[in-house]
């Protein structure tokens, strides 16, 4: 591909967002780290109370992208077979036989909103976990691969718990970023009020195409990052392990520390981070920025950082002042 092709696609992208901007007020961060998610080729984890637009933000970057959506609404007794398909028997009307005919969940989607994740049972959580890691299902021996490019954004709400089956940790670390919705600003939701109560519907334009995202996927791992920052990055990560770190606040309240894949994560991010910003490399505040996403949901706290309300974000904030590049 040539210089002149990347850079017109990397222009689409301020487009992208201005199209998702029609629909949206606000939001921007999370908007960002959510394209970022599928510049890298990752899945994002998003957290959110009710009505902050999770589903309809995600819709409308799908429309934007005229990529297949689908949403799955995940409650206490969906299966296995509810995602990913199962086989339906059927008959050939010429011959009179009947055969197995595997029919698709709706995991076989470009972007695939799994809504409140956290209430279905971890059986259920670990089919949609592998689709996620191996972008391909399994059924009756035959492999049926995922669309290309395959994005997941699974939902969760951090109020109600009852009834609720958390991540485990090892299942956490597959999501490249775990994103937070705050809540609007006053003017935010002001305009939220005066734009979605009245009878106009804003027409979402195709900005890029399932041909132009994969592009940017291989762009987004030929963007330059200089040894400095690698070394930086890995320096970063090792210091949230309580048994090497050098912070007296990691060693207080944390039990164990991020692994060698938040490493990964945190260089593919802050180069999507380039790109979304027309950049061909990385900078200070790429990784600064992606700290947060990237690490809060690789670090396990103990029960008595939990009991004092110490966060994992507290940790990462305590690391980057002390650990600037």
């Amino acid at each position: 591909m040539s210089l002149e092709h990347y850079k017109s696609l990397v222009a689409k992208l301020p487009l992208l967002k201005k199209e998702i901007a029609k629909v949206i007020v606000g939001q921007q961060e999370a908007i960002d780290e959510i394209l970022i998610s599928l510049l890298a080729s990752g899945h994002c984890l998003l957290e959110g109370v009710p009505g902050l637009a999770k589903t309809l933000m995600v819709k409308t970057m799908s429309e934007a992208l005229q990529m297949s959506f689908k949403r799955i609404q995940f409650t206490p007794d969906l299966m296995p077979g509810d995602i990913i398909g199962t086989e339906i028997l059927e008959e050939d009307h010429e011959t009179g036989k009947k055969f197995f005919k595997f029919n698709q969940g709706p995991v076989f989607a470009n972007i695939v909103l799994a809504d409140e994740i956290n209430r279905t049972p971890p059986k259920t959580q670990a089919a949609l976990l592998e689709a996620m890691q191996e972008k391909s299902v399994t059924y009756g021996g035959t492999n049926y691969v995922l669309p290309n490019p395959f994005l997941i954004i699974a939902t969760q709400n951090p109020i109600e718990q009852a009834g609720t089956y958390p991540l485990p940790e090892a299942q956490l670390d597959r999501f490249l970023l775990y994103i937070k919705l705050n809540y609007p600003n006053e003017q935010e939701e002001l305009d939220v009020l005066k734009g979605t109560t009245g009878s106009f519907r804003a027409q979402i334009d195709r900005v890029l195409s399932d041909e132009e995202i994969i592009d940017l996927q291989k762009l987004t791992r030929q963007v330059h990052i200089s040894e400095e920052l690698i070394k930086w990055i890995n320096k970063l990560v090792r210091s949230t392990r309580p048994e090497g770190s050098p912070s007296d606040f990691v060693k207080e309240w944390c039990d164990w520390g991020a692994g060698p894949r938040a490493g990964q994560a945190l260089v593919l991010c802050a180069k999507a981070r380039a790109v979304l910003n027309e950049r061909f490399a990385v900078i200070p505040e790429d990784i600064l920025t992606l700290a947060y996403p990237v690490l809060r949901h690789r670090i396990a706290m103990n029960f008595r950082a939990e009991a004092e309300n110490i966060s994992t974000d507290q940790v990462i904030s305590e690391l980057l002042a002390v650990m600037k590049p």
